[in-house]
């Protein structure tokens, strides 16, 4: 099965709402939630698409011919490639019930875990997702990232019990999870964090934390004065804040004021490998996809992954080799425009 097969199998089985689009760019879906568009207008999403168009490569290919190793050193792990896969919750709600929660984490930590990759699970009410999620993590070794809704003491506490039975190597919280309609009405305690209780939430985790939903320098800087090992720079693909600007037009002034004190992620919109070498580029460590794994796992569980992680993969070495990086470390920001 290649691309091209892997989308045509997914379109059928992904709902009514999401159309299966060859590329995934919110513009077929906009504002439809549940679904998988954005709040509001829908316009968050279709810019965060749109930036990372915006940016050119430099090309130069007087340079040596050597091989190229796009591989990245991630909290003692090795992966393969700089790519993570984005934490998707309530699948059923917002695709179709071809895939429950658990059944989608269970394809996508096993199947990104065989790509040489890693997944970052979703989080719900529903305690037993969760569970299930740390479950397949367990299963694979502990090569996957939990993703714990910004819930409030009590929950976390449960939640936490489930990521340290995983023998996860890292855990993330998606603080931008805060403006999901659902999370308002489930728990009066959940939502945004200060400084000192995401601190607090960071000494209890006791894993290299990641904070998920950073867009403002300010936010960077809180978020490592709590402790955090790692960010990501994240408007929640546009589902959570109508009108934000997009993540590659914040990402440079973050990384310029984070400078290597902790490791920084992107996402939003970023659908090929041209676009994972503009990220890195600008100074991010990895990126991380979320929908466009959705409808690989949804068109053939994890082998869908393997085939969207080769393509991603196939794109960003072609790119790397016309620009002169043989490693992740030789990508500066000088090889594109902004």
């Amino acid at each position: 099965m290649d691309y091209k097969e892997l989308m045509e199998a997914a379109r059928p089985r992904l709902g009514e709402i999401c159309k299966g689009c060859l590329v995934c760019n919110g513009r077929a879906c906009g504002s439809k939630m549940p679904g998988p568009g954005a709040k509001g207008i829908g316009d968050t999403a279709i810019r965060n698409y749109d930036k990372w168009k915006e940016i050119r490569i430099n090309m130069d290919t007087l340079t040596e011919k050597r091989p190229v190793d796009m591989s990245l050193e991630f909290f003692g792990q090795k992966l393969a490639y700089p790519i993570i896969a984005g934490p998707v919750g309530l699948v059923g709600l917002h695709y179709s019930d071809a895939y429950s929660d658990i059944t989608y984490n269970d394809a996508l930590v096993s199947g990104c875990a065989e790509a040489g990759i890693v997944a970052m699970t979703g989080d719900g009410a529903d305690p037993t997702v969760m569970a299930a999620a740390c479950n397949a993590i367990k299963k694979a070794g502990g090569i996957g990232i939990p993703t714990v809704k910004p819930w409030g003491p009590e929950t976390l506490t449960e939640k936490f019990a489930f990521v340290k039975d995983s023998g996860a190597f890292a855990c993330a919280m998606d603080v931008d999870g805060a403006g999901l309609p659902f999370l308002k009405k489930l728990n009066t305690s959940a939502g945004s964090k200060s400084t000192e209780e995401l601190a607090e939430i960071i000494r209890n985790a006791g894993l290299p934390f990641i904070v998920k939903g950073i867009m403002t320098v300010k936010g960077a800087l809180k978020a490592k004065e709590a402790g955090a090992s790692a960010i990501v720079v994240s408007n929640h693909g546009g589902r959570v804040l109508d009108q934000c600007p997009a993540t590659a037009e914040v990402l440079p002034g973050i990384v310029d004021a984070v400078q290597g004190s902790m490791k920084i992620l992107v996402d939003g919109g970023i659908r090929s490998g041209v676009d994972i070498f503009k990220a890195l580029a600008i100074g991010a460590d990895a990126v991380i996809i979320a929908r466009p794994y959705v409808t690989a796992v949804y068109g053939a569980g994890a082998e869908g992954v393997h085939i969207l992680t080769q393509k991603l993969a196939a794109e960003l070495e072609d790119t790397m080799e016309m620009c002169g990086a043989h490693t992740l470390a030789e990508i500066t920001r000088d090889m594109v425009r902004l």
